[in-house]
């Protein structure tokens, strides 16, 4: 049992996150925005980590430097915010099972900015995975395009989630030559929350947040999706190989098309599952060689962002 309890902690906490849908579509019922249903999930996850960091983490509060705060405003500016942001419009645009398979391109955009910026190689199986993932995405967006439940606005934003994220994966690598994956979730979060709150104003929502479903749709949010499921993903992590990890981690998008199958009544055409597969099996093909010495805590960061 203590075998296998890694991997059932990072399908767990994977399948967390495929659960994010439930409670974006019950904010949506309520009139929130996109970018307001952000602002929400940042602000009590910050919340949620500021706690945590006073019990178990009270000597990562404090930056070596206070320019180091134009990483954090990657993180969580340019990534976070901006990833947030497309994947709950794709949600409202497509269907769950759609938004989240492009969620999954990210990996492809990793590979191509890593080569660009942080001159890291790329081989064969890269290139592979690469191609793989563009031609399901073209299976996706061609054989829906005249579909009433896709737009040319959810194939958009839900390519641009997958791009948010991979910046997260970026911007993460340089911070953590600094700082605990802590600091950076942190005060990626943090200032996330700072951006948006003025930018939404999100207290003009005060008397809204003060019924009991939406506190309780907002709360969990923060809470499970997010900083429990980053928990739970980085203790099985721990005790595991990265690239195993990063496998196992694409329970993510099956547990989303369930959800959307079962709980909203979505269904998915013969086509759409091809290119699916052809994404996933990208994902698999990108995080298949093992990575060696910095690779669990590289791999802590680049799941923070869900």
């Amino acid at each position: 049992m203590k075998k296998i309890l890694p991997f059932i902690m990072i399908a767990l906490g994977a399948s967390l996150w495929g659960i994010i849908a439930v409670f974006v579509k019950g904010l949506g019922e309520y009139g929130f925005t996109a970018m307001e249903i952000v602002a929400a999930r940042v602000f009590f996850a910050a919340i949620f980590l500021v706690l945590i960091g006073i019990m178990r983490f009270r000597n990562c509060f404090k930056l070596q430097s206070a320019s180091d705060i134009r990483l954090f405003a990657g993180t969580g500016i340019l990534s976070i915010v901006f990833f947030n942001y497309c994947y709950f419009t794709a949600m409202n645009q497509i269907s769950i099972s759609m938004a989240v398979v492009l969620l999954y391109t990210a990996p492809a955009f990793v590979t191509v900015l890593s080569y660009l910026f942080l001159k890291e190689g790329i081989n064969l199986g890269k290139i592979a995975a690469v191609a793989g993932t563009i031609l399901g995405c073209i299976l996706i967006a061609g054989v829906t395009a005249g579909s009433r439940d896709i737009t040319l606005l959810g194939i958009m934003t839900g390519l641009g989630s997958g791009f948010g994220y991979a910046l997260y994966t970026i911007f993460g690598k340089f911070a953590l030559r600094k700082y605990h994956p802590y600091t950076v979730t942190l005060y990626t979060f943090l200032i996330a929350s700072v951006f948006l709150i003025p930018v939404t104003r999100l207290w003009t929502k005060a008397k809204i947040f003060l019924n009991t479903e939406v506190l309780f749709l907002s709360i969990g949010l923060g809470f499970v999706p997010t900083v429990l499921a980053y928990f739970v993903y980085t203790w099985g992590l721990e005790k595991t190989d990265g690239s195993k990890a990063a496998v196992i981690a694409t329970v993510e998008p099956v547990v989303a098309m369930l959800l959307g199958v079962t709980l909203y009544g979505e269904s998915l055409g013969a086509i759409q599952i091809a290119g699916a597969l052809l994404i996933l099996s990208s994902v698999i093909i990108v995080n298949l060689p093992a990575r060696r010495k910095n690779a669990g805590r590289a791999a802590d960061s680049s799941k923070l962002e869900h």
